[in-house]
């Protein structure tokens, strides 16, 4: 596990971006799985950038997001579907059929869970898979718990992911209590791993991580240790605990 250490939020976007336009570049046609949330979107705001300035192009890419909350269709601006398109994909090259997320509104949410594991498999897997981490190590919507061997699941989300998440939404009652999310073997497939994580609120995990070690489905993020191409970039904030 390569560990970067960056001064703050904006570095850790321009950091990241930078990682992912080389890949683009190394391989145009490369499966990107993507992540939702406050982290990224400096990261979303660079590669954004560098398409306009620089023409990086995304056409042949393709995304696949980690998840989506259970009960809101893809116009509902909470949906990570609309995230998305906002963020990022309405302002670079990329194929809108290109572009994939769960179907949180799907009536059978089993068989949507088969159907996003087999799309995953039906476009050669992840190469590089964008993470954030959790104040309780979850990543993704895997929370404390789940099982390391699990696929694309519906979860229902702990108080706290969903507290942390309020600030998005009109009041905590408004938030989803369940969501679709890829399993940790999912994303431990994946080829390529950059997990991000910026301010203190993140410090207590990142501690967790870098200084305990311990591979526990407790704290899921610790599954990274099993990786062999694992990438983290994190800010001053988000290490001040680490040793």
């Amino acid at each position: 596990m390569k560990v970067i250490r960056v001064k703050d939020y904006q570095e850790l976007g321009k950091k990241a971006a930078a990682i992912i336009i080389e890949h683009v570049k190394a391989k145009p046609d490369a499966v990107l799985g993507l992540a939702t949330g406050s982290t990224p979107q400096t990261t979303y705001r660079e590669l954004i950038r560098d398409h306009k300035e620089n023409g990086t192009s995304y056409r042949q890419v393709t995304t696949v997001n980690l998840d989506e909350y259970i009960g809101l269709s893809p116009e509902d601006p909470n949906s990570y579907h609309y995230f998305m398109k906002k963020e990022l994909f309405e302002a670079i090259d990329i194929a809108s059929e290109n572009t994939h997320l769960p179907n949180g509104e799907a009536a059978d949410l089993e068989a949507e869970c088969r159907r996003y594991d087999d799309l995953i498999r039906s476009v050669g897997g992840i190469d590089l898979q964008l993470l954030g981490i959790g104040r309780n190590g979850h990543i993704g919507f895997n929370e404390p718990g789940t099982s390391f061997q699990t696929r694309t699941h519906v979860v229902e989300l702990a108080e706290d992911t969903r507290k942390a998440n309020a600030r998005f939404f009109p009041s905590l009652d408004a938030v989803p209590t369940s969501a679709i999310t890829m399993g940790i073997q999912n994303i431990l497939e994946s080829k390529r791993i950059l997990l991000l994580a910026s301010g203190p609120a993140k410090a207590e995990a990142m501690a967790r991580l870098l200084n305990q070690r311990e591979i526990t489905e407790a704290f899921p993020a610790s599954c990274l240790h099993l990786h062999d191409d694992v990438t983290v970039i994190a800010d001053e904030a988000a290490l001040s605990l680490v040793d």
